[in-house]
């Protein structure tokens, strides 16, 4: 492997940086993704059932303890239940947009790596090929091929790294931006049905608190 990389030029170090940086937010959003998912429907069943009972720190309790988009949006909407409606949709749709940031984070920057990786590549192919016509340019005839052949060498090694860090990288950059798209809309369409459940738990805790007045 290190002989691959130092047949590549000095090209190469940078090619490998970039790889690892990239491999790097891969990861960390792969295991982020991960973390954030949960069951959806279940959580939104438990927090109900708690907001039935009138167990707001219950309900609050729960949505600490399921680190998601969709159960900070859940702890928002209970601490702002006493405001009027669309006081708590337009806080809820803004919450919303602050989850972008962090489901986007790395993503720009995996997006300019995948841009420069072929062009890394493409340097180190005329790098490569200049230094195997400077071989044809100073002995004219070349009697010992591997003379040329490390100049050639040089531009398909950095070439194919290139590409390679690129590929992978850019079906992970899909998959990313395609799963974050499909959270924010998921977000953007539950915050009615937050506000429902927010106002249709407090109304009915408030008139079970009136019958058992009367």
């Amino acid at each position: 492997m290190i002989d691959f990389i130092v047949k590549g030029g000095p090209v190469m170090w940078p090619i490998i940086g970039f790889s690892i940086v990239a491999c790097v937010i891969i990861i960390e959003r792969l295991l982020y993704l991960r973390r954030i998912s949960l069951d959806e429907d279940k959580l939104f069943t438990h927090v109900k059932n708690s907001l039935l009972e009138g167990h707001y720190n219950e309900a609050l309790a729960i949505c600490d303890q399921n680190i998601s988009p969709f159960s900070t949006l859940l702890k928002i909407g209970i601490e702002n239940r006493h405001q009027p409606e669309t006081v708590q949709r337009d806080i809820l749709k803004d919450a919303a947009a602050l989850e972008a940031p962090k489901l986007e984070r790395g993503l720009s920057l995996l997006g300019t790596i995948i841009s420069i990786e072929p062009l890394m590549g493409l340097l180190g192919t005329v790098t490569g090929t200049m230094n195997a016509f400077g071989v044809l340019g100073t002995f004219g005839a070349v009697s010992d091929p591997t003379a040329l052949a490390s100049g050639v060498s040089e531009a398909l090694i950095t070439t194919v790294a290139g590409l390679v860090v690129a590929i992978p990288c850019t079906v992970f950059y899909n998959y990313f931006v395609n799963k974050v798209n499909r959270i924010l809309t998921t977000l953007e369409s539950q915050v009615n049905s937050l506000v429902l459940l927010i106002n249709v738990t407090a109304n009915g805790k408030a008139q079970n608190s009136g019958t058992e007045e009367v």
